[in-house]
This record gives C-alpha cells, sequence and structure tokens, in this order.
C-alpha cells in the first residue's frame, strides 16, 4: 500500500536571539552557550552510494539521518536538469516521479539540519545501467485517465506472468494511490499473484477523484525478470448505482443512491452451466458484440448480442436475450449469463457504469476468486491478509447498510479473455 506526497525543497533557517536578564542585580552573567563543537551536526547516510554503477532505472534516493532531519533533497541528472521527487509518506526515500533513463548519471544533494541548528549537506553520484535484456512482466492497469467509475471500482492490475510470492512485496512498494478527499485503502494480491487490488473497508465515495501509479519500469522482479512500464491514471468516482440478482425469485433490483428504480425479470444459468454466486463489478460494456464459444465447455456457439455487461473473465455477461423473454422471471436457461429483455438490457446501459456492484444469491456455485475483479467478493479482514507488506491499524468498514456503489456510463478497460456466455 502507500499514500505519497510531494516533498516541498525548502531551506530551515534557525536564529538565535540572545537572551537578555534584567532585574535589580549588581553582577550580569552572559548566557550560558554550549560550544558549538559539543553539538554534533547530523549524520547522513545516502543510497544509492556514491559512484554507484548499474542502478537500476527505478532507483529511488534513501536518506538515513541521525539527530536531524532531512530538508532538502535535489536530484539532478547529467545536463544539470531537475529530476521531481515524491517522498514517501513514512519519510524512507523519494522516488523520482518518472523512471530515469538507462546508462545516465545522476547526482543527489541531500540537506540536514540539526536540532542546534547546524546543517550537513552530503551529495552521492551514480549511473544507472543500460536497458534490461531480462524478460519483462507485462502490466495491465484496468482504470483510464479522465474516466468516471462506479464507487466499487478497485484499482486493478493484472501481471502476466504472475508476480511470485517473493518478489510481491518489492512491487507492491512501487504502487500509489492518492484519493481526494482521503479514504485510505490496501493492497491485497490474489493467491496466485495475476492480480492485485486495491480498495477502502467502504465503498468509494461519489465525487472522490484516485489517483495511481504503478512505478514498476526497470524494477527487478525477483532474479531474473524486470517491470514494463510506468503507468498512471487519473479518475473519478460517479453516483450510486447497484444491482441486485436473486436467483429464488428470479428478478433483478436496481438501485440508485439506495432506492429501488426498477425490478427486472432475469433467467440466469441453467443448472449445467449455473450464474455464480457472489459480489462481482462491472468491466466492460458494449453495444454489440460476438460471443464465439467454439472450443469452450458447454460452448459450441456462436451468436451475436446486444448492450452485454461484462462480470467476469469466464464469460459471465448482463445482456438483452430476446430468445428468453417468455422464461425470464420463471427458469433459468442460459450458458451462465444473465438474461434480460432488449428494452431492459438498453435502460440498464443508460443507467449502469464500469464500476458498479452487481450481487448475485442463491445459485448453484459460488464466484471463484480472481474470475473478474473480485475484491468485494471477501471479508475486509480476510482482505487485508492478502497484502505482502505490513498493514498499519488504520479504518475499518462502517455499519452494515444499503450498499451503495456505482456511477453514469462512459468507460471500458483493456478487456480481458473474450469466452463468453449466454
Amino acid at each position: 500500500m502507500g499514500l505519497w506526497r510531494r516533498m516541498a525543497l525548502v531551506v530551515v533557517s534557525v536564529v538565535a536571539t540572545p537572551l537578555v536578564l534584567g532585574g535589580c542585580t549588581t553582577e550580569r552573567k552572559a548566557p550560558v552557550r554550549l560550544a558549538e563543537r559539543e553539538v554534533p551536526a547530523p549524520e547522513l547516510t545516502l543510497t544509492p552510494a556514491d559512484r554507484s554503477r548499474d542502478v537500476p532505472v527505478s532507483a529511488e534516493v534513501t536518506a538515513q539521518v541521525t539527530g536531524g532531519k532531512v530538508v532538502v533533497v535535489r536530484i539532478a541528472d547529467d545536463k544539470g536538469m531537475l529530476v521531481r521527487a515524491e517522498r514517501r509518506e513514512d519519510s524512507s526515500a523519494w522516488v523520482p516521479t518518472v523512471a530515469l533513463r538507462p546508462r545516465s548519471t545522476y547526482t543527489v544533494e541531500v540537506i540536514a539540519v540539526g536540532d542546534a541548528g547546524r546543517t550537513t549537506t552530503r551529495t552521492t553520484t551514480f549511473t544507472t545501467m543500460p536497458t534490461s535484456t531480462k524478460p519483462q512482466v507485462t502490466s495491465t492497469l484496468y482504470v483510464a485517465n479522465g474516466r468516471t467509475y462506479g464507487t466499487a471500482m478497485p484499482v486493478t492490475i493484472g501481471f502476466d506472468p504472475p508476480v511470485a510470492r517473493a518478489a510481491r512485496a518489492d512491487v507492491q512498494r512501487r504502487l500509489f494511490v492518492t484519493t481526494n478527499p482521503p479514504q485510505p485503502g490496501v493492497w491485497s494480491w490474489l493467491d496466485d499473484g495475476s492480480q492485485v487490488y486495491y480498495r477502502a473497508p467502504d465503498f468509494w465515495r461519489p465525487g472522490t477523484t484516485i489517483s495511481v501509479r504503478a512505478a514498476l519500469e526497470g524494477l527487478p522482479i525477483g532474479e531474473n525478470l524486470v517491470g514494463d512500464a510506468d503507468r498512471t491514471a487519473t479518475f473519478r468516482i460517479g453516483r450510486q448505482v447497484a444491482l441486485e440478482v436473486d436467483n429464488a425469485t428470479k428478478q433483478m433490483r436496481v438501485l440508485r443512491d439506495g432506492k429501488v428504480i426498477r425490478r427486472i425479470p432475469v433467467s440466469l444459468g441453467k443448472p449445467s452451466t449455473p450464474t455464480s454466486s457472489g459480489k462481482m463489478v462491472i468491466m466492460e460494456k458494449h453495444q454489440r458484440t460476438t460471443f464465439d464459444t467454439r472450443g469452450e465447455p458447454n460452448g459450441g456457439y456462436v451468436v451475436n448480442v446486444a448492450d452485454a455487461q461484462r462480470l467476469t473473465w469466464g464469460g459471465e455477461f448482463i445482456h438483452g436475450a430476446p430468445w428468453s423473454v417468455s422464461d425470464q422471471g420463471h427458469r433459468n436457461v442460459s450458458h451462465g449469463c444473465t438474461n434480460v429483455s432488449p428494452a431492459n438490457a438498453d435502460w440498464l446501459m443508460k443507467v449502469t457504469q464500469v464500476g458498479d456492484l452487481v450481487t448475485f444469491t442463491g445459485t448453484e456455485v459460488r464466484l471463484e476468486a480472481g474470475n473478474g475483479w473480485t475484491a468485494w467478493n471477501t471479508s475486509w479482514e480476510q482482505f487485508v491478509k492478502g497484502s505482502a507488506l505490513p498493514v498499519p491499524a488504520g479504518p475499518r468498514p462502517g455499519p452494515p447498510a444499503t450498499p451503495r456503489p456505482g456511477a453514469v456510463a462512459d468507460g471500458s478497460p483493456t478487456p480481458g479473455p473474450t469466452a463468453s456466455t449466454d
């Protein structure tokens, strides 16, 4: 996890004012001063060490200080151009806002000031390594800059190949999220390392702005892999919309701001191809698409559908199904998708948004972790156990209330696997 903020480059000046004693006395004594030689200056140790070579382009600047605090950090390239950097929240390091250039030399100047006003300045010069020839871990950030998403939208990053457990802490330390207004959250990994999610204990508040950076370019990931790129996005959270689907009644409830605004008859997956029960998030929205399940278990068909909204990587969608209107509200006949009438599917497309929560209850199977963006399909206590770094004591979920996710549509993330059900 990690919130990050910019360090202001400030030089601190401490002015000593002579102490004047007044009163009726025949003897005045000068104030007692500690000799300058008895006041130790702060001690500074910098990393990367001076004259270091083959430093990864993902390098951070650390400044360990004893007897004072750091007040200035300046990083410059070999042309004298300043490099912007962000201070970690715990002040343990300064992270350049973009990856450093390969085969380049950088100079860092750090100034620390002690309690008595004495300062220490240290510099270090290092050279970055050539572009790595190691295989890259391909990362995918499933949010887009400038988009608006639903309040259940987890910040999701996918990895191919998956990140080994021993390397996850190093990767997680390079994932940064800020929220405005503040709503702290936690990163949590799937067991297989293929995805990591960031969310808060409760759904995002409507109107929240979220900025994310996956600063992975050139990052050593284990002994044999490196990160592929720096990826950033700033997006907004929209209004509250949630869908609740009950297999017992074959009905969908559509809620906005916690109030039911429509009930929609549905037909879910038949017993041989059941729909999953659990908390899903709308991942994609398509006005028209084609389901091609040739080669898939229980598949073998090609069908064009309208107003389709993806819920899982495995191919569960909500979509218009004119062929099953007479079954909707009565029996399940699909291959796992949620069938609704063309008119209701068209209406839903205008109401929902990528990032809205969809909850299914009463079906024959449970949603598998990682089959879609499943960050909400577990308790907060279980979710935080998926962090590769220690999680400090922080906020906990609020009291149970009507679910409050969702918003208004305009965005679709990068598609995942294309297998679909109907």
